[in-house]
């Protein structure tokens, strides 16, 4: 019986794919992946060429940046009719490849739609939420979303102040940290090379709101007495059973899942990783906030947003320059 070679995929349904996952959220919207594509495949990898070292010494936001990425792309994917294989960590011998996508036609799901229809409008929202709760109905959905993802997503209710504690430590330790405070700045001054955080989506004074969570990033446009008197919002942790790298990868996909989900939902989100760029203050949230039973790999907002205009969409690299075509 004569094998025939399946016939290449449309590499434009991949671009649009790629572009629609350009969306993910990735720390200081630096978007610190590239992908490589070849006809029935989509290689992700690390763009190291937007590590924060500073910031992120370990590289650990990069790796949870480029996972949000990668289910980004799997959903966007899905909803164009293509089913994925994901091998991650496939070679060795090159850290920066982060998975490879086996990619093959089948039908869509009506939740891959309703997924990618809420990557565009999902945002960062750094202002203080209103005081309603989050119905535990909708909590124990975005556990499940986690969990699908081979992640653990734990809400913080008990130790919430020691949590907090711990992002003000965090902070005032990186903001004595020589070279920290140039390298946010020089992401949250306006858009860099179509990445960066822009004024509109940064608050006025983000030392005053949030519920102190917020960084302090260069003072932007957005009302900082928006919400309610106290933040309401609900916070997270993503945790993982190890602390290597495949665990962070995971835990972007499962705080991509989340987030979507969160926003499919109608709530607003926003991703925290200050307090576990630094060691001390990584421990803490490890064995004080987990109890020890899970490495943290992120910290989520979530809520319900203050009335008022949507905010805008984080300027995007041109998808373009994102992606290389693997040689005939």
């Amino acid at each position: 019986m004569r094998y025939e070679k399946p016939a290449p995929l449309d590499q434009r349904t991949m671009r649009a794919a790629i572009e629609l996952a350009s969306h993910a959220p990735s720390v200081h919207n630096t978007q610190p992946w590239r992908w490589v594509t070849g006809p029935h495949s989509v290689h992700l990898y690390a763009d190291l060429r937007r590590w924060l070292p500073t910031t992120d010494a370990d590289g650990r936001d990069l790796v949870v940046s480029c996972g949000a990425a990668l289910h980004h792309l799997r959903i966007a994917l899905a909803a164009a009719g293509l089913t994925a294989q994901v091998h991650r960590l496939p070679n060795p011998d090159e850290q920066d490849h982060l998975a490879a996508l086996e990619l093959r036609p089948s039908a869509a799901a009506e939740a891959d739609f309703d997924l990618a229809k809420a990557i565009p409008t999902r945002r960062t929202d750094r202002r203080r939420y209103s005081d309603w709760d989050v119905p535990h109905g909708f909590v124990e959905e975005l556990m499940a979303r986690a969990a699908e993802q081979g992640a653990v997503l734990r809400p913080v209710t008990s130790v919430r102040a020691r949590l907090l504690e711990a992002i003000r430590e965090a902070d005032h330790i990186q903001e004595d940290t020589p070279g920290y405070r140039t390298e946010t700045v020089l992401w949250s001054s306006g858009a860099v090379d179509g990445a960066g955080i822009p004024s509109g989506n940064l608050l006025a004074d983000p030392i005053g709101t949030g519920g102190g969570t917020a960084r302090r990033f260069s003072a932007g446009t957005l009302d900082p007495d928006a919400g309610a008197a106290e933040d309401g919002a609900l916070l997270l942790v993503i945790g993982t059973a190890s602390d290597d790298t495949l665990s962070r990868l995971r835990a972007g996909e499962a705080a991509s899942a989340v987030l979507l989900h969160a926003a499919a939902l109608g709530l607003a989100t926003c991703p925290l990783s200050q307090p576990l760029e630094v060691g001390s203050t990584r421990a803490v949230v490890r064995d004080e906030v987990l109890g020890g039973t899970l490495s943290p790999q992120l910290v989520l907002r979530v809520g319900w947003a203050p009335a008022g205009p949507a905010l805008p969409t984080p300027p995007r690299r041109p998808v373009d320059e994102t992606i290389e075509r693997m040689p005939d």
